[in-house]
This record gives structure tokens, sequence and C-alpha cells, in this order.
């Protein structure tokens, strides 16, 4: 290594980790000092941009060790600043014992999980009206004779905690006794919201999704969920299969539905 890869190795660094690693010999502190802080500023402010509801729960000297940890042990994968949300939900999740010894709240990955998600969304540059055209969807084809297809910006979530309800006057010490189900999806207005559902909801967006390659229709995966649920009269959930088609329609969950041959 040469010697000027030597230093800017040595200066990264230390500008990373200030405490134990030493700065080159040659550049003042006081010069140093400029790159410290604008370096863990510029993060912080992303980090905190993008998930304002742990930040807001989070205490400062608590907050502030985490980023340096983040920035020491860490190494992201993209250069891009609009990415390094998901760089930190991924060392958030390999870090289960660092929230364990620090005290953070036991739904901190789960909390982050879903902030990330919104921001995911809102940046996602796929266009849905093309997407719909690309794919011969139909918006007002019968959502029973033809195959309802789920938006891919829709994704189905389910969380120990009730991450949605979480702020400084609400954190759950102890997982619910059943799963917190969830719909974060991005319409075609480019709006993001999220909407609350049941397993059996959640279990139809996975049986639709199955279907896309199958020739399947509406009605096939609505009677496929009726015989999972060794539901004793298939046709009720047929009918209520059929106002749940709708109400996703409208929040552009589900998109339209393609005609099956």
């Amino acid at each position: 290594m040469t010697s000027f890869a030597q230093t800017v190795t040595q200066l990264a660094e230390h500008i990373r980790n200030p405490d134990n690693s030493a700065a080159p010999s040659d550049v003042e502190d006081r010069r140093l000092a400029i790159y410290r802080e604008l370096f863990f500023n510029n993060i912080d402010g992303f980090i905190s941009g993008a998930f304002p509801v742990l930040r807001s729960i989070i205490d400062d000297t608590k907050w502030q060790g985490l980023i340096r940890d983040f920035l020491i042990h860490y190494r992201c994968h993209t250069p891009y600043f609009l990415e390094i949300s998901q760089e930190f939900q991924q060392y958030l999740s390999e870090q289960p014992a660092y929230i364990d010894e620090h005290l953070f709240p036991a739904f901190t990955q789960e909390l982050v999980h879903y902030e990330w998600i919104e921001l995911a969304l809102d940046i996602d540059e796929l266009d849905l009206d093309s997407f719909i055209n690309d794919s011969a969807i139909l918006l007002n084809e019968d959502f029973l004779q033809g195959l309802p297809i789920v938006s891919p910006l829709a994704w189905s979530l389910a969380y120990q905690y009730p991450v949605h309800l979480i702020g400084a006057d609400y954190q759950p010490e102890q997982p619910l006794e059943q799963p917190t189900y969830l719909i974060v999806y991005r319409d075609r207005q480019d709006s993001v919201g999220f909407m609350e559902a049941n397993a059996v909801t959640a279990r139809l967006l996975v049986l639709l999704a199955e279907a896309v390659d199958k020739e399947k229709t509406g009605r096939d995966v609505l009677l496929q969920l009726a015989a999972e649920m060794q539901h004793p009269q298939p046709e009720q959930i047929v009918e209520s299969g059929l106002g749940i088609f709708q109400q996703l329609a409208q929040l552009d969950i589900i998109l339209g539905a393609r005609s099956v041959s």
C-alpha cells in the first residue's frame, strides 16, 4: 500500500472511530474535527430522517452510541445516500446482542423494518400505470372470473408487535398474543399508506401471488382458501372474498384482474 493510500485508510478509520483509531500525524486536529463532525452528523441525519419514530423514543446518548456503532462495525454495500436506511436496517437485523445489551426496546428491529418499508416504497421508481399496461391488467375485469393482480408496491407483513401504533405514548413491552398483519402500499397517486389486515387476508395475498402463472381465477383462489380453512360453506368465503378484492382495489393494493383462458 502506498503512503497516500495508508494515510487515506488511517483517516477513514479515525473518522469512523476517533476514540480508538489514531489520526494521521501530519493533519491538524482542528481540521480533522470538521471531518469527524460532518461525517457523523450527515449519517445521523439520514438515519434519523428515515426512522423518525425510533429516533423520537430513544434518548440522545443511546442514539448517538448506536450511530457510532453502526459507523464502526458495519460496512455499507452502496454509495447512495437514499439506501443508507436499508443498510442501517440490515445492520440492526444482525445486532440482537447490541440491542439487548444496551436496553433498546424489544420491538426495535421490527419498528425499524416497518419504517424502512415506508421509505423503500416511497422512493421505488416503479410506475404503476406502466406496470398495469405492460402486464395486461384489466381495470374493470371481474375479480371472480379473472385473476386479481396484487400490486408490486404492496407488501404484506406480519409483526409480533403493533409497530404502526408505536410512538412516544405507546411502547409495548411484550409482543401480542396474535401477530399484527399490515399491508403497506403505494397507490397510483404515489401516496404511501397502510391498512391493518388479518391472517385470512394475508394468506389470500400469498395465494394470489402463487396463482399468477397457474391460470387460476379469483374464485379458484377463494375456494382454495376455503379448503385450507376447512370452511363448511365455501360459497360464503367466495362472497366475502369478493368484498375483500373490491376493498383492496380501492386502495390500489389490487390493481385489477388478468383474463384467464
